[in-house]
């Protein structure tokens, strides 16, 4: 938690623009260093307060809004930043959650994702302690890798500007086993950075763009099959009389 919120603080805190929201996880304050002046904390149906029968009564405490992650209320191009902290492997869909996070960004807009690893020592532990069922926290032992991920956002025509992982220790009840092992980290980070146990994605959406041109000026173009083409003559001597050779 520490590391992905000075990460979260280092990359958001130059980002500009006028609406950004959180999704999940209150924990994480993601936006505390940005300064947009519209900044949402959504809940969805995987947050313990935002169940279905509590939204019914009202917006829980520590959210502005809840909502589905697979629909979400805002129109297209009408979001300038989106911070996915765990939420893609906590969705019950997590295709629909990026299509919808692809739909609501402006062209130039940000994305900001963590997730557990599943090519580390924590991703291996917690599907051989949890399996497919998900615990307290939501999680599923369906956790999406990193280069995984990665194909879904090129697909989605994103660019992905920064990569990051941390966590190479082994997760152990200890924290001060855990200490202990913190070569571990300076380690991995050197030699295996991609056995991370935590992931961290920024990607910008880019849109494709293109000049119009009217029937008028498309007209005015001279068609080079018109022009005249030059070809080389090579029958530049016919025609041409030749005095008769002296015989004598």
């Amino acid at each position: 938690m520490a590391w992905e919120q000075a990460q979260a603080d280092a990359l958001l805190a130059d980002v500009f623009g006028y609406h950004a929201l959180q999704m999940g996880w209150p924990a994480l304050h993601s936006l505390h260093s940005n300064r947009m002046p519209h900044r949402w904390m959504v809940g969805t149906e995987f947050e313990p307060p935002c169940a279905a029968d509590v939204c019914a009564s009202g917006t829980p405490p520590g959210f502005d809004v809840c909502f589905d992650s697979r629909a979400w209320p805002w129109g297209a191009d009408s979001l300038d930043l989106v911070v996915l902290p765990h939420t893609l492997e906590r969705s019950a869909d997590p295709h629909a959650c990026l299509r919808e996070v692809e739909r609501v960004l402006i062209p130039e807009g940000q994305v900001l994702i963590t997730g557990l690893n599943p090519m580390s020592f924590w991703g291996w532990q917690y599907k051989r302690a949890h399996g497919k069922t998900p615990d307290a926290t939501g999680f599923e032992s369906g956790l999406i890798g990193y280069r995984r991920l990665r194909d879904w956002l090129r697909l989605l025509g994103f660019e992905v500007q920064v990569s990051r992982f941390a966590g190479w220790t082994p997760a152990l009840a200890s924290e001060r086993w855990m200490r202990k092992l913190d070569a571990l980290d300076a380690l991995g980070q050197r030699w295996w950075p991609i056995l991370g146990g935590v992931y961290l994605i920024l990607a910008t959406k880019r849109v494709p763009g293109g000049r119009l041109l009217d029937g008028r000026r498309w007209r005015a173009v001279r068609s080079p099959a018109a022009a005249a083409v030059p070809l080389a003559r090579s029958d530049s001597h016919i025609g041409r009389q030749t005095a008769p050779k002296d015989l004598s």
